[in-house]
């Protein structure tokens, strides 16, 4: 029976990340479709950055921001006694910065695609942004949201390069599915190697099936 250890820490690893992205996405998404201010086309290109980046140099980033050594990450060694490096919490927060851009973008969309008009006239009614937020746009934005929140899901799945480079490749720690198929090509042991791609094949279909379908139903 193969070891599907690293399949659970993956799973783990990005139901994790996508809760931190969906939050934090979602929020930033939200000002900048229903906000113009001095340097939301910059703010917006920085978020989307991970995007386009090449993973390693995303790694590397990650680093020199949360290593023992960087700006917040020695702050946090020195202070609080917490090393983000080979952890799978720095494996965590890898998944986050990699999956985020494809939530942020697919918010915004959605946002944008609200008719103002039933938040203005959530507002004569009575209501403040708060609740305007959580009773007209968030409701009518879902579709979209489900939809990206599950693209993230699978991205976080399937990251390798800014995971391996913060987390390490450390087996029964930080080894994630994409790892272990990459080592199991290495010796030679394609039962594990086929078994974690066919799992993971299924779930990355499955995920876009299902936000083909839910993008589908928006349009209509």
């Amino acid at each position: 029976m193969p070891d599907l250890s690293p399949l659970w820490l993956t799973l783990r690893i990005a139901s994790l990340a996508t809760l931190i992205v969906f939050v934090f996405a979602v929020a930033f998404a939200w000002i900048i479709a229903r906000f113009t201010f001095w340097g939301r086309d910059l703010l917006d290109a920085f978020l989307t950055l991970p995007l386009v980046m090449p993973p390693t140099v995303l790694g590397y980033y990650l680093i020199v921001v949360w290593g023992r050594n960087g700006w917040l990450g020695a702050w946090l060694h020195v202070h609080l006694g917490i090393s983000l490096m080979f952890t799978w919490q720095g494996a965590v927060l890898a998944a986050t910065v990699v999956a985020f851009p494809l939530l942020f973008k697919s918010a915004r969309a959605a946002f944008e695609g609200v008719n103002s008009e039933y938040e203005k006239a959530a507002r004569i009614l009575g209501d403040n942004e708060i609740q305007v937020f959580f009773r007209v746009t968030l409701p009518l934005s879902a579709r979209g949201l489900v939809a990206g929140t599950m693209l993230a899901f699978a991205r976080a799945m399937g990251d390798f390069g800014a995971t391996l480079m913060i987390a390490g490749n450390i087996q029964g720690k930080t080894q994630t599915a994409a790892m272990a198929v990459f080592d199991a090509v290495q010796v030679g042991d394609y039962v594990l190697a086929n078994t974690l791609v066919a799992i993971m094949s299924v779930v990355c279909v499955t995920i876009l099936v299902m936000t083909n379908k839910l993008g589908a139903k928006r349009i209509q």
